[in-house]
This record gives C-alpha cells, sequence and structure tokens, in this order.
C-alpha cells in the first residue's frame, strides 16, 4: 500500500505534469469504483447459480439497498473537498477534527439506513413484488442492513485518505474486499457443511441461499472499514493528521456543516441513479425485449462511466487542494487539463461503444434479438458520451470548489425536468413522429438531459469561479 508522500500542492504545474498527477490519482480511484460496482455483479452471479427465485430476491434488495448505499457515500463525499481544502491549505492540524466530525456522521446515517432497510416492507407491497419473494428479499436486506454503518465509516475513511492524495490504500483494499466478498458468500449461500476448505470451522452456518448475499456483504464491509482504519493508525504517512491522538466529541455545528455540503451530493447522485432506474421501470409495459434490451445497454454504458466518474473524483481532490491553497491560477489550470482529458476520454469510450458495440453485446446474451436493440440503444449513447463526461467533471470541479448546491439543483432538472418527461413522450406517446418510439424514445431523452447538464454545469463552473476570483479580490 505505499505511495509517495503527499505534497502540498503550491504552484500551478505544466500540462504535462498535470496530467501525471490526475492520472496517478485517477487510476487507483477507478480499480476502486471497478470493485465497488463488482459487488452487485457477483452478488447476483453467485444468487443465479442457487435459483431464479433466489436471483430475484437478490435483484430486488440490491433495487433498494443500492439507492441508500449511494446516499450514504454521497453524503460523505463532502468529507473529502474538506479534507483537501485543509491539506492543500498546510492547516493540517484540521484534518483530524473534520475527519472525526465525518465518522460521527457517517454513524448517524449508517444508523438510519440500518433501520429504513429493515423496515422496507412496505414498498414490496407499492412494487406489487410477489408474496414468495418479498420472504426472501426481506431476509436479504436483514442481512445486509448490518453493513449500513460500515458503509458510513468507511467512506468517510477513504475519502480522508484520497483527499490527502493517497488512493492507493483504497485500492487495495477495495479489491481485497471484492475476493473475501466471493468467499463469504459461498460460506452464506451454500453453508460451512458444503464448502469442504471450511469444514474446520467450530461453528456450523447453514445454507441460506441467495440472501446469504446479504450476511456477506456486511461482514466483509466490516472487516474493509477495520482494515482500513488499522492502516491510517498504522502507516507513517497519516501520522501528520493524528487522527486517533485526540478523539473529538460530535460537534453539532460542524456535523452540519459537513451534512449540508454532502447532503446535495448524494441528492445528485440519487436524482441520476433513480432516473435511470425509472426509465426501466417505464419501459417494462413494452416487454421483456424492451427491458432486456434496455438493461443490457444500460450495463455496458454504466461500467464504462466509472472511467469519467474517476477522473472526477481526482479533480475534486485537485481543486480543493489548490482551493485550500488559494491558489486560483492553478484551479484554473486543474480545470482546464482536467475537461480537455475527459473529453478526449470520452471520445475514446465513444468509438470503442460505435465500432465495438456488436462485439460487446454478444458477451451478454445469445439473444439476437435483444442483441440488436442493444447495439441500436447504444448508438445513443455513443451520442452522449462527451456531454456525460463534461458534466461529472464539471459537478466534480464544483464539489472541489465546495459548491454542491448548484450541481444538485441542475442535475435535478436536467433529469427530472428535462430527460424523463421527454423520454415518456418520446418513448410511450405519439408525441413526436405519431407514433412512439419505445425504448429510443427514452433514450433520446437521456441524451438531451445529459447535454442539457453538461451546459449547465459547465456554466455554473463557470460562475462558481467568477464569484472565488472576486472573493480572493484577484485582479
Amino acid at each position: 500500500m505505499s505511495a509517495p508522500d503527499a505534497q502540498v500542492p503550491s504552484a500551478p504545474l505544466t500540462t504535462r505534469a498535470e496530467l501525471k498527477a490526475l492520472s496517478l490519482l485517477t487510476a487507483p480511484i477507478l480499480v476502486s469504483q471497478l470493485a465497488q460496482a463488482a459487488y452487485g455483479f457477483i452478488d447476483t452471479l453467485m444468487a443465479s447459480q442457487v435459483s431464479p427465485m433466489d436471483l430475484a430476491a437478490v435483484a430486488v434488495g440490491s433495487g433498494i439497498w443500492l439507492p441508500l448505499f449511494l446516499l450514504t457515500t454521497g453524503i460523505l463525499l463532502a468529507t473529502t473537498p474538506l479534507v483537501a481544502e485543509a491539506h492543500g491549505g498546510n492547516q493540517r492540524q484540521r484534518i483530524a477534527g473534520i475527519t472525526h466530525q465525518a465518522l460521527w456522521l457517517a454513524l448517524g446515517v449508517g444508523v438510519i439506513g440500518f433501520f429504513a432497510m429493515r423496515h422496507a416492507y412496505p414498498i414490496f407491497e407499492w412494487l406489487g413484488v410477489p408474496q414468495e419473494l418479498r420472504e426472501l428479499t426481506q431476509q436479504y436486506l436483514l442481512g445486509v442492513s448490518w453493513g449500513m454503518p460500515a458503509v458510513g465509516l468507511f467512506f468517510a475513511l477513504r475519502c480522508y485518505c484520497e483527499a490527502q492524495g493517497q488512493p492507493t490504500p483504497v485500492m487495495v483494499i477495495s479489491v481485497s474486499g471484492l475476493t473475501l466478498n466471493v468467499a463469504f458468500n459461498m460460506l452464506f449461500i451454500h453453508g460451512s457443511e458444503a464448502v469442504s476448505w471450511l469444514s474446520w470451522m467450530p461453528v456450523h452456518i447453514p445454507a441460506m441461499g441467495g440472501p446469504g448475499c446479504g450476511w456477506a456483504t456486511s461482514i466483509v464491509l466490516w472487516l474493509m472499514s477495520g482494515i482500513m482504519l488499522s492502516y491510517l493508525l498504522l502507516s507513517r504517512r497519516f501520522k501528520h493528521s493524528r487522527l486517533m491522538q485526540a478523539w473529538e466529541p460530535p460537534r453539532w455545528s460542524e456535523i452540519k456543516i459537513i451534512a449540508a455540503l454532502g447532503l446535495p451530493i448524494g441528492l445528485a447522485i440519487f436524482f441520476e441513479v433513480s432516473s435511470f432506474a425509472l426509465v426501466a421501470v417505464l419501459v417494462s409495459p413494452q416487454g421483456a425485449l424492451a427491458v432486456a434490451g434496455h438493461q443490457v445497454a444500460l450495463s455496458v454504458t454504466s461500467l464504462l462511466f466509472m472511467v469519467p466518474l474517476s477522473v472526477a473524483i481526482a479533480l475534486t481532490i485537485r481543486v480543493g487542494q489548490f482551493y485550500g491553497a488559494r491558489d486560483f491560477a492553478a484551479i484554473l489550470h486543474v480545470r482546464r487539463i482536467g475537461l480537455i482529458a475527459t473529453t478526449c476520454i470520452a471520445a475514446c469510450m465513444a468509438l470503442i461503444l460505435l465500432f465495438g458495440r456488436n462485439a460487446i453485446t454478444a458477451v451478454y446474451t445469445d439473444d439476437m434479438a435483444v442483441r440488436e436493440l442493444a447495439t441500436q440503444l447504444m448508438l445513443f449513447a455513443v451520442a452522449y458520451q462527451i456531454f456525460d463526461a463534461l458534466q461529472v467533471a464539471a459537478a466534480g470541479c464544483l464539489r472541489g470548489l465546495q459548491d454542491t448546491q448548484s450541481p444538485m439543483r441542475l442535475t435535478l432538472f436536467a433529469y427530472w425536468v428535462i430527460a424523463i418527461p421527454v423520454g415518456y413522450l418520446a418513448g410511450s406517446t405519439d408525441f413526436f413522429g405519431g407514433h412512439s418510439w419505445g425504448p429510443h424514445g427514452y433514450w433520446f431523452g437521456l441524451v438531451l438531459g445529459l447535454t442539457v447538464a453538461s451546459i449547465l454545469l459547465t456554466w455554473q463552473l463557470g460562475s462558481t469561479l467568477k464569484i472565488i476570483k472576486a472573493r480572493w479580490q484577484i485582479a
């Protein structure tokens, strides 16, 4: 887990040097994000080996667990710009205090998530989930609910680590956690007696099927939190922040600051994720083919989205550090390099989708009808790659400047006022052209929404920078 000691930036770097700095941050963050995304995939894959009912239970449970997970992590992402600001401003004595209050907030949010998932039964009735599936799904949620406090604690510590320019430990622990998740899934899905290499265990663990994935996830999350905390306490690279030298009690005024900064981040992520989830629901009346094609295309594009998202997290750190150092020229430099780099990456991904979409869809399914529809929908993804990358990069820069309210408002407008209504009109009515466009109409709405989001967020970034320039009285 070793990495060079993070230095506080003090001056604008050359283009080459800034690209290198961004790359060194982005690469481990990307691996961590991919590992995080893989948890759900592995749970689904391993549950599918038991029975279709177990697969369905994990899928429905994930639909409830994932939004809460993203909301929790989004709120705690506020730790990143605050710690980055203190780090960049050479105010290292503030870092421990910020992190302590973030951990208190993480514990509170985690406990709320714990109770929320244990009382999610009314949602099953509202969604019309069959009775036999409800029981299995509830068992899954009961298991994963115990991990909600660990989610908050791990992500607060992750932000503390990454904001100081040290993403490698997070990467190593995230990948290790993924490996542990596979092992614990085997244990709880099939039981200790069915796993030969666990026969030595003195405690008998019964086979739980798909719901066992929830218990496995909780245990892994607590292990990851414990390993992360142990590393941060023992590593010489973090001695300067004195994280545990004098533990601070909860200070509600400071917790409110973090929550006020983080809640808009969590809601912005929630708006985006929920809009894509709603599209799947709205498409469902058009039949299994439409849903399957939509899900394949969405799965591919979601995976590719991890690249610009990782760049955006790196931009939050870099901009946050220079914001703390009050180096306006460096902030402008990072913004320019970050947006250009993100655009180039998005262009490459668009080309991959354009020329490789047939081969990619073949990995997901053998059904020719599904493949044909998915490849058609991926053409829409080609169209919005650059806009999607620009909007997430601009939002990352805004977070680094501690402007989280604007991305939330603009994201809400772009997705829920533009993308969803236009998608519905195009996909389920004859508003455009005298007939509905089916799934293609919804993806047209997504392209339009992401285009609007990129324009608005890029404009907002410029406006926020002008406000900071005036505040710092820069000529």
